[in-house]
């Protein structure tokens, strides 16, 4: 079964990579890839009280949604969002450890709720003042390749436009060394069921035994395996390598042990209004 929808706003931030235009030309080497620690902004959006209880997994999440709503031209409060990560926030889960280690075990209500897995969507219906219906969910190292059937989905049924957000963060040690993620990576797509003159590309998303699509800058591909969000930078690259002509392409990205999901991207049609 294939499903399809309309890409019309992207967010990007990385190890590197500062904003969808510059990630852009880094992935179609129209720029040369800088590795470096990624730089969160401050949560934009929320309160000053709300932001200052705000990890890096909440920041990372509302720095590409806010960019991907932007670019797309909508109004964040009426889109639909799906979050998708494989883990929470790494650094309040380990100060939680280090509290239930020592002698007083008393958690404080801001480190309770920072740890649950849908703190950024919460954090997001606040910032965004968005109150359409949000789901949160985990599919380890194929999150995002989870994320964007769940989105998909809900354009292709509710044919309502949606708002993907993907993302992951590092631990601190000792939990880096089971879950060796070396840094924050998100991205977010605002998907519509129908072309209109704000569509950047058409997706169809169907699912395959075919292997992942690799990166060929050993630095990118290196980040692509490290940080579950970032095996969405094989679409990523086929997005930003589009020509003029937009000449189609054809990616894979991991999923399911014996399952990927294949995405093919082309050009959206020639449309009038909004959907």
């Amino acid at each position: 079964m294939k499903l399809s929808a309309y890409i019309e706003g992207i967010g990007v931030i990385g190890p590197g990579l500062s904003g969808w235009p510059h990630a852009a030309n880094v992935l179609a080497a129209r720029t040369p890839y800088a590795g470096a620690r990624t730089v969160l902004p401050p949560a934009a959006g929320l309160p000053a009280a709300e932001r200052r209880r705000t990890g890096p997994v909440v920041k990372t999440a509302l720095a590409v949604g806010h960019e991907a709503v932007a670019a797309s031209g909508r109004d964040a409060a009426t889109l639909a969002a799906v979050f998708a990560a494989s883990g929470g926030d790494g650094q309040n889960c380990h100060a939680i450890c280090e509290t239930l280690a020592g002698d007083d075990r008393q958690l404080s209500p801001t480190r309770f709720h920072n740890s649950v897995h849908n703190a950024p969507a919460g954090y997001w219906s606040i910032a965004a003042r968005a109150r359409a219906t949000s789901n949160v969910l985990c599919a380890h190292d194929g999150s995002f390749a989870a994320g964007l059937l769940e989105s998909v989905c809900q354009v292709a049924v509710d044919g309502m436009p949606t708002l993907l957000i993907a993302y992951d963060t590092d631990y601190p040690e000792p939990l880096h060394a089971a879950r060796p993620i070396a840094d924050a990576f998100g991205v977010a797509l605002v998907l519509a069921p129908r072309a209109s003159t704000a569509a950047l590309a058409r997706l169809d998303v169907t699912l395959t035994e075919a292997r992942a699509t690799t990166l060929g800058s050993a630095e990118l591909e290196a980040l692509r395996t490290n940080n579950p969000a970032a095996r969405a930078l094989p679409l990523l690259e086929a997005l930003a390598c589009m020509d003029a002509a937009g000449r189609p392409a054809s990616v894979v990205v991991d999923y399911l042990p014996e399952m990927r999901v294949q995405i093919e991207v082309g050009p959206p049609e020639a449309a009038g209004g909004r959907a």
